[in-house]
């Protein structure tokens, strides 16, 4: 009877007109709770400028920064610094993606002197990864002002860590201008980094998910002293933000901190599904829903969506699909299987507070492995730098539920001294 009950059900998942999207059902759930009093959230930038500008008039500042350092307005902080009196932004620097986020993920970009409108632009992306001796010297303090993910491989927090070594080599102070984690502070997951494998997709000894915002890391990468010397740090604080606020409950309009991240609901999937970029799964970029989508050609979309049903993984449904990943301009220039029809499932998360990302990742790989051994492929080199270990063809198929919890729990403890909030 199940066999044949199964394939109707998804069927009926797949082709139903019915069928919600994960914000319908994030909107549904929320409908009858009291709404939080947003008014008074500020992220640092509109703390700096309100209360603390005095902190950086007549001083050299570089700024790094990207498209996502906004006011509450919306209004760069380029602008809104320039706009300030005795305020002097000597040079802009950019992390992957660029300054206005236009750059596909691994894409080089070069603004030699281009943005007549702008302090000289320079990319922290490409052969020079931190600023140098010499744009270093004449700057008397450095703003870290980017909106994170709190994903340990993106890549913006090992910007800021590369940043705050030259200032330190340079006795230049560091401000950060916090701002929210988007996937919550008071949820972790997934193994710890070993240094051994430290690269610039993950440079710190954190888990995958690591529940704190960049002003928090911040602090917690010089007291831990995770880089070669400590700068002077300040830490801009955020008003009236707690751990527990997803990013869509806070007043901020979504601007996607970098061109496959286009929404909240693919932040809180990302942890796990960024996994699949060490394989030769398609984690749907090329497409309209990177990390939403994810399959290959050679996939039977219905058995592998039965398969991940029948795991009754928590706060998650999984749809049979059908894609093909084509070149997107600034998102996807050479997508796996590139004009390949591809199938495989899509991501439903019917409760984000339920949803495990990772745990979620590590079991969509150990089944297509399973079901596909002559065709499935792990990228050892990829998947451990994505890892942070060697161990990852082991922990997928571990029986041990709460594997990393022991380590978990020692990063919780030792990073609560840094916490700025509750």
């Amino acid at each position: 009877m199940k066999q044949i009950l199964y394939p109707i059900i998804i069927l009926l998942i797949s082709c139903s007109q019915q069928t919600k999207s994960i914000h319908q059902v994030e909107s549904e759930s929320r409908k009858n709770q009291p709404r939080v009093n947003l008014s008074k959230i500020k992220v640092g930038l509109d703390v700096l400028i309100d209360e603390h500008i005095n902190l950086i008039k007549n001083k050299a500042i570089g700024l790094v920064t990207n498209h996502s350092g906004v006011d509450a307005n919306g209004i760069p902080n380029y602008k809104r610094l320039m706009n300030e009196k005795d305020v002097y932004i000597k040079t802009i620097f950019s992390p992957e993606h660029g300054l206005f986020g236009e750059a596909a993920a691994g894409e080089k970009v070069n603004y030699d002197g281009q943005i007549k409108s702008l302090p000289e632009v320079v990319s922290l992306y490409g052969s020079n990864r931190k600023p140098t001796d010499e744009q270093m010297k004449s700057l008397d303090i450095i703003i870290y002002d980017i909106q994170d993910v709190g994903a340990r491989f993106y890549t913006y927090i090992t910007t800021l860590g590369l940043v705050m070594e030259s200032a330190s080599r340079a006795g230049t102070e560091v401000i950060v201008l916090d701002r929210p984690n988007p996937i919550k502070g008071n949820s972790i997951e997934g193994p710890l980094l070993d240094l051994k494998f430290q690269t610039f997709v993950g440079y710190y000894p954190i888990p995958i998910r690591y529940g704190l915002t960049v002003g928090e890391l911040a602090y917690m990468i010089n007291g831990e002293k995770w880089i070669e010397n400590q700068p002077k740090l300040q830490v801009i604080k955020m008003k009236s933000w707690k751990r527990d606020f997803w990013y869509n409950e806070t007043s901020f309009p979504w601007i996607k901190p970098s061109p496959n991240i286009p929404d909240l609901q693919t932040a809180i999937i990302y942890p796990g599904m960024c996994l699949l970029e060490g394989t030769n799964v398609s984690e749907g970029r090329g497409t309209e829903k990177p990390f939403k989508r994810f399959g290959a050609p050679w996939i039977n979309k219905q058995d592998l969506a039965i398969e991940l049903n029948n795991l009754n993984l928590p706060g998650v449904v999984f749809k049979p699909v059908t894609f093909i990943p084509t070149p997107i301009k600034g998102m996807a220039n050479n997508p796996k299987y590139k004009n390949q029809v591809c199938h495989g499932a899509e991501i439903i998360v019917t409760d984000r507070d339920k949803y495990k990302s990772v745990k979620t990742g590590m079991e969509i790989i150990n089944i297509i492995q399973k079901k596909y051994p002559a065709y499935f492929k792990l990228r050892t080199s990829g998947i451990n730098r994505l890892w942070g270990n060697a161990k990852f063809s082991e922990q997928i198929t571990s029986d041990k539920k709460n594997q990393f919890e022991l380590a978990l729990e020692q990063f919780k403890k030792t990073s609560r001294q840094y916490w700025l909030y509750e």
